[in-house]
């Protein structure tokens, strides 16, 4: 019983990481919807991973690192070949100039700055109750969220038919991750309704945001979400 007591949150981890896994061979083989179930399973095991740890006092260090781990699959490669994805039809073409590699290796980019962006979080102990940079299951609903509006109705086409846009996209997305800029998490550090009013601006324009714009609000919530952080940026500590 103690066995399965302290690895049932290790387990959820690992189905994140398979789902992770999963998303990624589908969304290479151009099967974007497959990849969209998978990084909606992997959010959902990846709350619950670290739910299931403290609801059984099972927090560990090993299950810490296993959670950076399959974050960086799910959360971190999925985004990046997402953007590989959007600049391959662009082949070595930039803005008219033709470079000696293809563009979208750019993508990529995402992966490593959300690989360095995990690291940080881990050593950094301040990160309680708010996240220091855009974090990486939010910037993956970004990116993909924009590509998967794209392949459903066409939407954002303006930004992903030019490579120009994608690149700034992919550096401004790979800032954010590691940039010092204040996130909400929705952690609750006190239960005073004053205490969390940038929560309850966050929970309640996302809802009004996906409610009007449904499929085109996803990445668009997140939009919301980094500049309702900034806008509370005094009252996140």
């Amino acid at each position: 019983m103690n066995f399965i007591k302290n690895n049932l949150a290790n387990a959820i981890t690992l189905g994140n990481l398979l789902s992770g896994c999963i998303g990624a061979i589908h969304l290479i083989s151009g099967d974007y919807q497959t990849t969209a179930i998978c990084i909606v399973l992997s959010l959902i095991l990846d709350f619950f991973d670290g739910f299931t740890a403290r609801a059984l006092k099972a927090n560990s260090n090993l299950g810490t690192q296993l959670d950076s781990l399959a974050d960086m699959v799910s959360f971190g490669l999925v985004p990046g070949l997402t953007m590989f994805k959007m600049l391959e039809p662009f082949g070595n073409d930039l803005v008219g100039f033709s470079l000696p590699f293809e563009i979208k290796y750019f993508g990529l980019l995402i992966t490593l700055f959300s690989c360095l962006r995990l690291a940080i979080f881990n050593l950094d102990e301040d990160q309680k109750y708010y996240f220091k940079g855009l974090n990486t299951p939010s910037n993956t609903i970004l990116i993909f969220g924009l590509f998967y509006a794209f392949k459903e109705n066409q939407s954002f086409e303006f930004l992903l038919n030019n490579e120009f846009v994608l690149i700034i996209l992919t550096v401004i997305s790979s800032w954010l991750l590691i940039s010092s800029i204040k996130m909400i998490a929705m952690k609750f550090k006190s239960m005073k309704l004053q205490d969390n009013y940038p929560k309850i601006a966050l929970l309640v324009g996302s809802v009004i945001v996906l409610a009007i714009f449904k499929t085109i609000g996803i990445p668009l919530v997140i939009i919301y979400y980094i500049l309702i952080s900034i806008i509370f940026q005094k009252q996140l500590k």
